[in-house]
């Protein structure tokens, strides 16, 4: 072979080498912010998962959140985690957004607990559509718009209906048939307000006490406390306020104490949160449910990282406790 034959054959394959080094993956080269050393070539990326919760201002979620990177920090060769919040429970556009922005981020797996049951689910459909694994947490995807847009996304959460039907038992060994009581409820199309008002009226339909007002305060103090003092103004006899999470309990004790009612009203509420325990130690609130906030995106984190071992994996929903929580229990 001439010299200037082998030249060119040298050229055309050093040519070669360059363009499949330009093409070659680059989520397969990058170490997502991981330590290089021998052998770091063959190793796989750590997957980026994005926690994306409702609003931080609520301490269950930012307890959540704690939980996530205590779980990371222990396992953080295993995986990434990016958490996000809202600051509005009610700002659907802005936690929509989050996902958009978590798609282009390019993250492996959305943990998400959804602050509206319904509107949510065409965003994460684009997730799912990008190659995103999707997990629910908390607050359960509506069943028929999941048919409809054609998605299977597992839910890792506890039954809030049973949840709520506990705490509403123990509220009604308290009072007597007759007595009547008043319902502060969630955002109405959250799947876990629905099912915990739900919980709540069984538990006083089977003990034959009368909620005589039920409304939404949409998980929140300021407005509970609004709506609680025109309860109370309302229904002079009321004996019970049950609040289907904290906050809105801690608004409703607020209500009651300005009304000169606390000996008179109790208050039952959902979460578990330590303003909440505090208040049960005081004896100003009677009890509330523990659904583990500090473990609930920690069980959706492992659901998770094992769609994107084996995306082919079951897709099965996931039942995570709930506890009652009273002043014995807290001693």
């Amino acid at each position: 072979m001439s010299k200037v034959l082998r030249f060119a054959c040298f050229s055309f394959l050093a040519l070669v080498g360059l363009s499949m080094a330009g093409c070659e993956n680059p989520q397969a080269t990058s170490n997502a912010g991981g330590k290089k050393g021998s052998g770091a070539d063959k190793m796989p990326e750590r997957p980026k998962v994005a926690l994306v919760m409702k609003s931080l201002a609520n301490e269950f979620f930012s307890t959540m959140a704690q939980g996530a990177k205590k779980h990371q920090a222990q396992d953080a060769q295993k995986y990434e985690l990016i958490v996000n919040g809202i600051k509005d429970e009610r700002d659907l556009a802005r936690q929509a957004a989050i996902v958009d922005e978590m798609i282009a981020a390019g993250v492996q797996a959305i943990v998400i607990a959804p602050a509206d049951s319904k509107a949510l689910v065409p965003v994460l459909r684009r997730a799912k559509q990008a190659g995103v694994v999707v997990v629910n947490i908390d607050n359960k995807l509506d069943d028929q718009i999941l048919k409809a847009e054609g998605l299977a996304v597992p839910f890792v959460g506890p039954n809030n209906l049973l949840g709520a039907k506990v705490v509403g038992d123990h509220l009604a060994k308290s009072l007597k048939a007759g007595d009547k009581v008043a319902v502060l409820e969630g955002i109405r199309t959250s799947f876990n307000g629905t099912q915990r008002r739900l919980g709540f009226e069984k538990a006083m339909k089977d003990a034959g006490i009368q909620i005589v007002d039920s409304q939404s305060a949409n998980w929140e103090t300021n407005q509970s406390n609004t709506i609680a003092a025109s309860m109370l103004n309302a229904h002079s006899d009321l004996k019970a306020i049950l609040a289907a999470n904290d906050s809105m309990a801690l608004g409703a004790l607020a209500a009651i104490k300005a009304a000169n009612k606390s000996a008179d009203v109790q208050v039952v509420g959902f979460d578990n949160i330590s303003a909440a325990q505090e208040a049960i130690r005081e004896g100003k609130m009677l009890a509330t449910a523990d659904q583990h906030g500090d473990q609930l995106a920690v069980f959706g984190i492992e659901v998770a990282l094992k769609l994107i071992q084996d995306p082919n994996a079951k897709l099965d929903d996931h039942e995570t406790p709930v506890d009652l929580i009273t002043a014995e229990n807290l001693k």
